[in-house]
């Protein structure tokens, strides 16, 4: 007897396709309104529209920016966007949940329920990391198409030499294929171990380290100095700090895709471009900007 086929899924009309779009629940829930499920249950019970429409797919993606979400009759406040710098200690985990409960690098910021670590660093690594609620910052830095240089500072065991870093800048076969840095120098070479700074726009899993393995050097230290245009600087171990808005429009900026090309050529001459070359002038995005014609009581905060 031929198998009953289930019937196909209904999709939403109002599910966006753009890379941009996020899950409505993921939206829902940073606003504010409760856990994944919780916001889920809303959905399900036709509690919420999207421009007019009461929408109960659970798979529907929408870009928050681009249309008109309400929940029980009223108008969704987004939460305003948030942006820490952190200087992670090393042992401190970069991801969001941990059954076991062990120290996350949110639990060191304020707004730990409304953020997210853009990118990682192992448990051992320390230095800096971005925490946001902004979707698409954290996209634009995190993903390896954009090309957002990450620079490290790195103490290894033994003496590298020039000639072992030539060969690492050529690129290092890894399991998942070849790897490549952006940029090798040679800092210090004391006794015992070398001190070098490290350029990466990739993002494989623990890659400084499988590196500079395949080269015969155990990494002593690891830290990330900066991301992008933002700079550790000399922020202590453990502290955080919010970011000013010239530093997030520098990221913007730098991480801006018509500038995509420039960053490419930069990355391969191992010269950072700088924000000036990319873009004299940029707006900051739209959702940083208060509406005037609305009124704050018509809002579901």
């Amino acid at each position: 007897m031929a198998k009953k086929r289930s019937p196909k899924k209904k999709v939403s009309p109002h599910s966006s396709t753009s890379p941009d779009a996020q899950r409505l629940n993921k939206v829902l829930a940073a606003a504010g309104l409760g856990s994944r499920r919780k916001v889920e249950e809303l959905i399900e019970q036709g509690r919420v529209q999207i421009d007019g429409d009461i929408v109960t797919d659970l798979s529907c993606k929408v870009e928050p920016d681009q249309v008109k979400i309400k929940v029980d009759g009223q108008l969704l406040k987004r939460s305003r966007p948030v942006y820490y710098a952190l200087n992670k200690p090393p042992g401190v985990l970069s991801t969001n949940y941990d059954p076991s409960g062990r120290m996350r690098v949110i639990d060191l910021v304020p707004d730990r329920d409304r953020v997210f670590s853009v990118g990682r660093l192992d448990q051992s690594s320390e230095g800096l990391m971005l925490l946001t609620n902004d979707g698409d910052l954290a996209q634009r830095l995190a993903h390896p198409r954009f090309h957002i240089q990450k620079s490290y500072f790195v103490v290894v065991a033994g003496q590298m030499t020039e000639d072992e870093l030539n060969k690492l800048r050529k690129g290092v076969y890894l399991a998942e294929g070849m790897a490549r840095i952006d940029g090798a120098t040679l800092k210090r070479v004391r006794k015992g171990c070398t001190e070098l700074e490290i350029v990466l726009s990739e993002g494989k899993n623990r890659e400084i380290r499988r590196i500079l393995a395949r080269a015969g050097h155990k990494v002593v230290l690891l830290r990330r100095i900066a991301i992008g245009t933002l700079r550790l600087g000399q922020m202590p171990v453990g502290a955080s700090r919010t970011l000013t808005s010239a530093e997030v429009k520098a990221l913007y900026v730098a991480s801006d895709p018509a500038n995509r090309t420039k960053r490419q050529a930069a990355n391969s001459s191992g010269k950072p471009a700088s924000v000036k070359s990319l873009a004299n002038k940029r707006k900051l995005p739209s959702r940083w900007k208060k509406n005037d014609d609305e009124e704050d009581d018509d809002l579901l905060s």
